[in-house]
C-alpha cells in the first residue's frame, strides 16, 4: 500500500519523534513536518537539526490541517495535550501516539478526540537509554514490532493506512487489545526496566568503597543493567504509573518465582536451579530464532581485530663473529 501524508505533527520531539521526523524524511512519507514541545530550548535543539519544517511552542497550532498526528510526549501529559489539540485537530486526520501503555492513553486521550478524527493508539517496540532531539536516527524503527491498538469503530483502511507508514520506516506492524497489550509489555519491558532500576539503585546505596568496587569491576550482568537503568526518567515514571495493575499482576509472579529460587539456592538445590537455567536457555535461543536479537558473541558488541604485534628481535651484544 502507498502511503502519503500532506502534513505529520509531532508533539514532543525526544528519541522516538526525532527518529519518526528522520525515517518520515527518509522515506518521503510526508511533505510537511510540524514540531511542537513545551520547552523553548529542546524547540531549537530541534530546529538546529533541522528535524521539521514548521516549530511552535502551541501544539493546537501545530496540528492545524495535518492528517497525521503522533503524540511523542510521556503518556502522563497525554490527557492535557489531548485537550488542547482536539478542537483543532482537522476532520479526516489519524491521531495516533507512541506511549509504552494502551489502555490509560484510550481513556485519557480518547474523550477528547472529535468526530471525524481516526485515533488509532501506537507502540513502536524500539529506543535506546538516550534522550533528545540528538538522539533521534531514522534506522532506530528497522525490524522492530511496532504495534497498534485501535478500538472496533476505527476504519480499517486508516487502520492499515498507519500500519503502511510504519512499515515503510522500517517496522513490522501488529494490532491487538490494548490490555492484551498492558499485560505482554508489562513483562517483557516494564518489569525489566523496574528490576533494572532497582539493582543499580541498590549499588547507589552501598557505602562509597563497595560501590567503587562494583563499578570498577563490573561483569556483563551488571553492565547491561546500568544501560537499561539510563532510559529516560520521567517517560519511565509515567510508564509504572498508567500500567499500575499490569506491573504488580507481573511483579507478584515474579516474586513467587524468585522465592522458588531463594529456596534453591539455600538448600543447595541443584537439579532445580540446572532445570530452571535449562529452561531459559530456551527463551534465548526463542528470541534469536523470532528476529529479535542477535547470535553474535557477547550480545553483538564489536570484536575489533587488534594490530598484529611485531616481532621482537634480540640483537646479540656479546663476543661473536663480528666483535
Amino acid at each position: 500500500m502507498s502511503v502519503h501524508f500532506r502534513k505529520l505533527a509531532l508533539i514532543g520531539i525526544g528519541l522516538i519523534g526525532s527518529s519518526i521526523a528522520l525515517a518520515a524524511r527518509r522515506q518521503g512519507l510526508v511533505d510537511v513536518i510540524s514540531i511542537a514541545t513545551r520547552r523553548h530550548d529542546t524547540l531549537e535543539e530541534a530546529r538546529s537539526l533541522g528535524l521539521g519544517d514548521i516549530y511552535t511552542l502551541d501544539a493546537s497550532e501545530a496540528v492545524r490541517d495535518a492528517d497525521l498526528v503522533i503524540l511523542c510526549a510521556p503518556v502522563g501529559a497525554y490527557g492535557a495535550l489531548a485537550e488542547a489539540i482536539g478542537p483543532a485537530l482537522a476532520k479526516g486526520a489519524i491521531l495516533s501516539d507512541v506511549g509504552s501503555v494502551k489502555e490509560h492513553v484510550l481513556k485519557v486521550v480518547g474523550p477528547h478526540v472529535p468526530e471525524g478524527v481516526e485515533f488509532i493508539p501506537g507502540h513502536p517496540l524500539a529506543g535506546t537509554e538516550h534522550s533528545g532531539p540528538s538522539a533521534g536516527f531514522a534506522e532506530l524503527f528497522a525490524g522492530r514490532w511496532c504495534v497498534l491498538t485501535p478500538g472496533p469503530e476505527i476504519s480499517p483502511s486508516q487502520t492499515e493506512r498507519l500500519a503502511a507508514f510504519w512499515r515503510a520506516m522500517g517496522s513490522d506492524v501488529e494490532c491487538m487489545d490494548a490490555a492484551h497489550h498492558d499485560m505482554v509489555l508489562a513483562i517483557t519491558s516494564h518489569v525489566p526496566h523496574l528490576i533494572a532500576y532497582n539493582i543499580v539503585g541498590t549499588v547507589a546505596d552501598l557505602e562509597a568503597d563497595t560501590k567503587s568496587e562494583v563499578i570498577k569491576f563490573s561483569a556483563s550482568g551488571f553492565r547491561d543493567f546500568t544501560r537499561i537503568a539510563a532510559s529516560d526518567p520521567v517517560m519511565w515514571r509515567d510508564v509504572f504509573l498508567t500500567n499500575r495493575d499490569a506491573v504488580l499482576e507481573m511483579l507478584g509472579r515474579f516474586n513467587e518465582d524468585l522465592s522458588r529460587l531463594q529456596r534453591a539456592v539455600r538448600t543447595g538445590d541443584g537439579p532445580a536451579l540446572e532445570a530452571l537455567f535449562t529452561r531459559t536457555r530456551t527463551i534465548r535461543r526463542s528470541i534469536i530464532n523470532a528476529g529479535q536479537e542477535t547470535a553474535a558473541a557477547d550480545f553483538g558488541r564489536p570484536h575489533d581485530t587488534p594490530p598484529p604485534v611485531e616481532p621482537l628481535i634480540v640483537r646479540d651484544h656479546g663476543g661473536g663473529d663480528d666483535a
